[in-house]
């Protein structure tokens, strides 16, 4: 099964490694794919530039063995559907299960998301749920789970697509807005990413516009 992890990534740091570490160490996944966003949507937009997010993201990776970065939403540009990068990835792969993760805030608005039921169709789902965090609301979320929750990675192999799993993953406070923070008040965020990712948002002088290097 491959994991397949989207997100601005602006800037990666420890909060999304850990998180993925813990899903395929759980799961059992054979590889996961960090699939930085070109432009999100419904949401604000990166500020650093497409190939410097996917520079940083081939940067924060490179030490763990069966993480693997996709740069195929970035080089499609345009607004990033998970719809459209799932299909991709289907024919690309047609052999091979797939696994979209997904935050709990992210998984508790889904019924929104644009063509959801074909996501369903495409990948199986797996929920990254932090010690504490509130389940979803919505009731069209709530009938979803009823409908299709797994409790075993065993019963992801069993079926093709269209299960969800909720993954216990390690509660780190740690956020992209807040590393954007610290550097453009001039402070270092030292110890909330990987240092060869600081090293490269420091020498391109990235997320600074109060303050020079």
């Amino acid at each position: 099964m491959i994991g397949v992890f989207g997100g601005t990534f602006d800037p990666i740091h420890f909060g999304h490694l850990r998180t993925a570490l813990d899903v395929m160490q759980g799961v059992g996944l054979e590889e996961i794919r960090f699939i930085p966003l070109h432009g999100a949507v419904h949401r604000e937009q990166p500020l650093a530039a497409a190939d410097l997010r996917l520079e940083m993201v081939r940067l924060a990776i490179r030490p763990q063995a069966g993480f693997v970065v996709d740069d195929r939403e970035i080089q499609r540009a345009g607004d990033s559907y998970t719809v459209d990068t799932l299909a991709s990835l289907r024919q690309e792969l047609p052999r091979r299960r797939l696994c979209l993760l997904l935050g709990m805030d992210a998984f508790s608005g889904f019924a929104d998301w644009y063509r959801p039921d074909e996501i369903l169709e495409l990948a199986h789902l797996i929920v990254m749920h932090r010690p504490g965090e509130q389940g979803p609301e919505d009731p069209r979320i709530k009938r979803l789970i009823e409908t299709s929750r797994v409790s075993t990675s065993k019963q992801l192999l069993a079926q093709d697509h269209g299960s969800i799993l909720f993954q216990p993953v390690t509660q780190l406070e740690i956020s992209a807005s807040k590393i954007r923070n610290l550097l453009d008040q001039g402070r270092t965020p030292r110890f909330l990413l990987p240092a060869a990712v600081l090293q490269f948002i420091e020498n391109k002088g990235l997320y600074r516009t109060n303050h020079t290097k």
